[in-house]
Formats: structure tokens, sequence, C-alpha cells
């Protein structure tokens, strides 16, 4: 598939967000999941006050409100101030932190770091909200608490809801009941009294503290027990009540968001404290400015202070917000046309010899199907006038020279046999061969290991690359080392689907493949192809070496089965013997079958066979040289067939060109080939119906040898020279589609 310019930057851009979305995200686990970087700081700073205080007839000290992570306000303006002045200490009143998040109480740990003196914090809505809870008793402390120091009472509660409020007034009656300290001062993030009559933003409508029993409560304990004064937040605003002989301060102007108002100011507030009593004064920032430049410059502010605290996650937001954009861009906005684009000419590609890089993870001597389709391939392209440079596994150490064809070594390798090769990809060797062939194509067939390095090295050197898909890797669950149902359901579906997108045309051997990679998602430009065979070796054997095998097979007088397959768990050999054993309780005995091949099930066979008490029925031929396979067909009468693993069952076109019919189980690859009643049959999975087909073809020689003319007739149309010059026209069609969206190679 070949992209435009501007829809490879809208991919690179794609990519690159979900990039960052996994590393912001990824980041945001690790804040929440790492040891904190402080804890219990409260635990600290109350010993740090209690030693300032004792001992002295006269402190101050100062309390702020609604600081919300500010950074020009309370960092830059505030602190510098109190450090500078003769204050003991400060306390927040109330929304210290913009919200509840990890980011919010690091951030605010660092401004107050820069205080010279101790400070504290109340627990408030801000704390609170974002799940908030945990962080703050995490860093800070208890949600409320109290301490005395000199002669002074400190007492700190939670108006959130979080702690019980029963609970709560009980105990601050039990605190000022048992309390001779002079001064008595209580914080609580939500004011008790009403300050204004109307809402100042829309937003605070529920600023004050609930519910109304707690709040009743409160001011009757502060009352009856002369709390000097009862600070608050909450509110972006400076308020000061006396009612009763208490003082009632909401203080919310340290750094949040103000209001025109000529209560809405950045301020705080100081606490002086000594023999004649309690003095609270505020202190006003910026008081000569004009109420709509002050109201500006808190806006500012606040953003200032969200980009300071959460650019990390504003970043994951408007990552996200792009992905979603790109996705419905593409989605909506760019046209699309889903038939071929008639006007790319494939003609200057079709008369001409072109150089095609091959990479395989099979091949000679290794016999596998793909290992057959391969050699056929090369062979017919070459016999077109194209050159071949094969690059496939090394099997033998002392490999002899084989002319167009590259042995890639290899370092690791498993199977019984030692048949499965992972090779050395990373030689620059292999990459400079690939370079001085200067190939116009690369053509891989598998969708990893090597088949992954010619993908690559197809970007690098700018040239497509075609991918034949052979194989149905969910059914090799097995021979992988992962959980088999992950690597089943879901890991192999994702690897053909992500393999095929990222080529520029993929072949496959039948219909019911294609259709499997369009509901997979695959967009990739395909052309169904099967695999051809050489027809005429098939037609005809050498009788004299037939005859030797029939007799040493000992046939005579018998209906002469064949499968050729690998012998593992995935061709569902198993199934088939089951089935014959079910053929001959019916009382049928005069077949014999013939397994051509060999694998890791050939001793779980061998037992299965003895089992079933086969061992008159059955013989398994092992490993046979593919020069010698059609003498194998041509012994038969019926060829027998059970993989559900194909994406083809090349065999089974072998089979027919022998002039044999076919039973097989109904499956992807069989179905396109098996004519139901023309040349042979398929059932389901099925013993008994399987046994049936086989025995109505055993029991009727007519229909047999119609059946099997039938089936040759039918092999002719899969002749190996249709199949070379089908895929190089698929070549030229995908070279034309290519030049015409990219730059050509000098």
């Amino acid at each position: 598939m070949v992209l435009s310019r501007k829809q490879r930057w809208l991919r690179f851009a794609y990519v690159a967000n979900i990039v960052l979305v996994c590393v912001l995200v990824a980041h945001q686990i690790r804040l929440y999941v790492e040891k904190p970087e402080f804890e219990s700081v409260h635990a600290t700073q109350v010993p740090m006050i209690r030693q300032l205080l004792e001992r002295k007839p006269a402190y101050r000290f100062a309390v702020v409100g609604n600081i919300n992570n500010s950074v020009h306000v309370f960092r830059d303006r505030i602190i510098p101030r109190i450090n500078r002045d003769d204050v003991d200490f400060l306390i927040s009143a109330g929304n210290a932190v913009a919200s509840g998040q990890e980011e919010n109480y690091r951030a605010i740990y660092k401004s107050l770091e820069q205080l010279s003196k101790p400070y504290l914090l109340t627990y408030g809505a801000n704390e609170h909200s974002d799940f908030g809870s945990f962080q703050f008793y995490e860093h800070f402390g208890p949600h409320f608490f109290s301490f005395i120091s000199g002669d002074s009472h400190f007492i700190f509660l939670d108006g959130t809801g979080k702690s019980s409020l029963t609970w709560q007034l009980d105990w601050l009656e039990r605190e000022l009941s048992n309390s001779s300290a002079a001064h008595r001062f209580l914080f609580i993030g939500l004011p008790l009294q009403k300050v204004v009559d109307h809402d100042l933003t829309p937003f605070e409508s529920d600023a004050y503290l609930e519910p109304r029993e707690f709040r009743n409560g409160l001011v009757r304990i502060a009352e009856t027990h002369e709390v000097d004064a009862v600070f608050s937040a909450n509110l972006a605003l400076y308020s000061r009540q006396s009612i009763n002989g208490v003082d009632y301060v909401t203080t919310g102007g340290a750094g949040g968001l103000i209001v025109d108002s000529v209560d809405s100011f950045h301020h705080f507030v100081v606490v002086d404290v000594d023999d004649a009593g309690v003095k609270i004064s505020r202190v006003r920032l910026d008081v000569d400015e004009i109420a709509w430049r002050r109201t500006l410059k808190s806006a500012w502010s606040t953003i200032y202070a969200f980009f300071y605290v959460s650019y990390l996650r504003f970043l994951l937001i408007v990552s996200v917000l792009l992905i979603v954009a790109i996705r419905l861009h593409r989605l909506i906005a760019e046209e699309r046309n889903y038939y071929p684009n008639f006007e790319i000419d494939p003609t200057p590609y079709l008369n001409r010899s072109l150089r095609i890089g091959m990479y395989s993870n099979n091949y000679f001597p290794f016999v596998s199907g793909v290992s057959v389709s391969v050699d056929r391939l090369r062979n017919g392209l070459t016999a077109l006038g194209n050159q071949i440079l094969l690059f496939v596994p090394r099997y033998t150490d002392n490999a002899a020279h084989e002319q167009g064809v590259i042995r890639v070594p290899t370092f690791m390798a498993f199977g019984e046999k030692r048949e499965f090769r992972l090779t050395n990809p990373l030689s620059l060797k292999f990459y400079h061969e690939l370079k001085r062939f200067r190939p116009d194509i690369i053509h891989v067939h598998h969708p990893f290991w090597l088949g992954s390095l010619g993908l690559l090295l197809g970007w690098r050197l700018k040239v497509p690359v075609v991918y034949t898909y052979h194989t149905r890797l969910e059914h090799y669950a097995h021979f992988v080392p992962l959980p088999g149902m992950l690597f089943r359901n879901l890991i192999s579906h994702y690897l053909i689907k992500r393999f095929s997108n990222r080529c520029h045309g993929v072949i496959v051997p039948t219909y019911s493949a294609e259709e499997y990679l369009r509901v997979l998602g695959v967009r990739t430009t395909t052309l169904v192809q099967p695999t051809g065979i050489d027809v005429t070796r098939f037609r005809t054997v050498d009788t004299n070496r037939l005859s030797v095998l029939h007799e040493r097979y000992q046939l005579d007088g018998k209906t002469v089965l064949v499968s050729v397959s690998r012998v593992s768990k995935e061709k569902n050999i198993g199934f088939m013997l089951g089935a014959l054993a079910v053929l001959r309780q019916w009382g049928v005995h005069d077949f014999h079958l013939l397994l051509v091949g060999d694998g890791p099930g050939a001793t779980s066979v061998r037992a299965r066979i003895v089992e079933l008490d086969l061992e008159r029925h059955v013989t398994l031929i092992g490993a046979v040289p593919p020069d010698d396979i059609p003498l194998y067909y041509h012994l038969g009468d019926i060829f027998v067939f059970a993989s559900k693993s194909e994406t083809q069952g090349m065999v089974i076109l072998e089979a027919m060109a022998a002039g044999l019919p076919v039973v097989s189980v109904r499956s992807s690859g069989i179905d396109d080939v098996v004519r139901q009643g023309h040349n042979g049959f398929k059932t389901p999975e099925n013993r008994h119906e399987w046994a049936q087909s086989l025995k109505e073809l055993i029991e009727d020689e007519a229909l047999r040898l119609q059946l099997g003319k039938q089936a040759q007739a039918f092999a002719a149309d899969y002749d190996i020279s249709h199949f070379a010059r089908s895929i190089h026209g698929f070549y030229a069609e995908v070279l034309a589609e290519y030049h015409a969206h990219s730059p050509r190679r000098h």
C-alpha cells in the first residue's frame, strides 16, 4: 500500500502521539506506584513550630488560602515576603493544591520548600478532589489533628466529609474541654459563616461548610470554649466577621483565580499573638492595580500555574485529542476509493526482466509446502527471464554453492531434527549482497524473521515488498514459547494483519485465505493465485520403479490410500487414523494407507497406529526425496487428507494431477480446490462422515475412476507456467503503483 506524502505525515503524527500517550500514561502510573519523595511532612513541621514558640511570649504567623499551586503569586510573591518578614510560621487554610493529583502535591511541596519557616496545611476541598485524600495522608499526615505550642492550641479539621463529622465534633469537644491554652485557633477548609449574599462565581454555590448540623455544632463549640479565630479558605476573597466573641476569617487570595470584586484580591493574613491578645490583619498585594487588570493577571497566573504543575497531563490530553482528530480526519476528510486505480499502467514492467530479492525461513533440504512453493516460483520466474536472489537458512556448515541462493548462517535451531532455523539476519554482508543485486522488488514468504528483514531492506532500498501468505500461524501455537491461547487468538492474527498492511502487495493461494485477510482488516492490494504444480511431472512416472514399490509394500488386491504431509500435530493425522478404525469396524478391510512424510509427531503417530490395531492397514513411509513423490501418488487409488492448517493444500493438487480423487476435511485452502462430488469429497471434522465418504469411493470403482479423471483435468489449470506468469503480472502492477507515488531510484 503506497501512501501519499500527506498520509505519511499524518501516520507519523498518529504513531508519534500514540507513543507519547504511552510514555505519559507510564509516567502517571510511576507517580502513583513509586516510593514518594516526601512523607508525613507535618510530623517534622509541628516540632519545629513548638521549638520556635517555646517560652516565647509573643509570636506571629501567616495564614494563606487558595494557593492552588500558584507560581506567579504564591511562590514568587508571597513566599519571598514571608521569608523577609518577622513571621514565625505559615499555615494554609485549605486548597494549597489545584487538585488532589500526585503531581500537584509534588509541586506544592517544591514551592513550600523555598520557605525558610515551618508550615502546615489544612485538608481542604482541592486536597480531597481527584482521590487526593490518600496523597495528603501519605505526604503530609492525618486529615484532622491538633497540637499545643507555647500558650496556644492549634486545631485542624476536615470539612470535606472524608472523616466522620460526628467523630470530629466529639473529638473537638474533648480537645477544647481539656485545653488550658490561652489562645485557640481553628482551621477548616470551608467557611462556617455566610460571607456574601450572593455567589461570587457560578462555581461557588457549594462553597460553605455542610451539613448544617455539623456547621452549627462547630459554631457552638467555638463559642462555648472561647476560640479566638476560625480560619477558612475556598472563597476567592478576604472576609473577617466577629460573631459572639469568635473571629471568622475567610482568606482565598494566595494565588487562585480572583474576580472583579471589592473583596476579591490577592492577599495573605498575618496573626500577631501576645499578652495583649490576638491581632489579625491582611496583607494586600498589588493594591493599586485596576480591578480588571488584577482579574486578568489572576487568570494568567492560574493558567501559568496549571502549565507549571500539570504540563505533562496537558500534553497527555492534547495528544489524545490529536489522535482522535487524526483518526477522524482519516475516516471523514480523506477521500477513499476502494476500487483499483485503473489509470496506472503496468505495461512497462510486464515485458522486461525483473530483479527479485526473495526471503524465506524455509527451503530445501528441509521439505515443506513453503519450500516447494518457493522453489517452484523461483524456477517459474527464472524460466520467464527474471533474475532471482534467494535468501534462505543454511542447514549444513559446508553447503554446496547454489546459483542465485544466499544461505544465511543459523545461530539457533529447534525441532526434533533441528529443522526450524533462526538465522542471523544482522550481518551487513547480506545487506550488501542485496544492494549489489539492485532488486526491482522484494518478495517475502514469512511475516517474521527473514521476512521482516526483507521488509526492512525494501524500505531501506526504496523498493516495493510483496508477501505471500502461506501459513495459518494460529495452528502452530504449540511451536511458540508463549501461552497457546494468547498466540492463537491474538498475536498470530495481529502479526499477519500488521505485516500485510506494511507490504505493497499480498499473494494468497485461495479465496478463503483472501477473505480471512479482509476480515482481519488487511487493506493491501491482494492477488489470489494458488501455487503452481508441474502437471506433466505428476502425470507420468517410471512404471518399473512403480512396480518395485507396489511389491515392497504388498499392495496387491488392496485399495491404496495415500497421504503426503509433514507428520505433526497441526496436520490432524490422529483424526484420520481414528476414522480408518471406524471404517474397519464397518467391515471394510481391503485398504492400506501410505503415510508419506516425517516430522516431530512420528513417534506419537506410530503409537496411535498400534493403539488402534492398524499395523496391517497403515505404513508410515517417512521422508521421501521430492523427485520420488510422484511415484507414491501413482501407487494410490485415493488421496486422503485431514489437515485444517493449510492455506492451499498444494499436495491435493499434486494428487489430483496424478489422477487421484480426494477425501478431505473441510477447511480454508481445501474448500477452494476440492469440488464436492466432482474431484472428491470434503466433510466436517467428523470421523463417521469422513469414513463414509471414503467407504463410498473404496466400494465404487467406477465413481473413483470418474472423480480421478475429473480431478486430473481440474489440476491442469494450476500448471506452474500459469502460476509464474500471474505472479510476474502482479509484480508489474505493484511496481507501477509504487513508482506512481514514489520517486524512482537512481
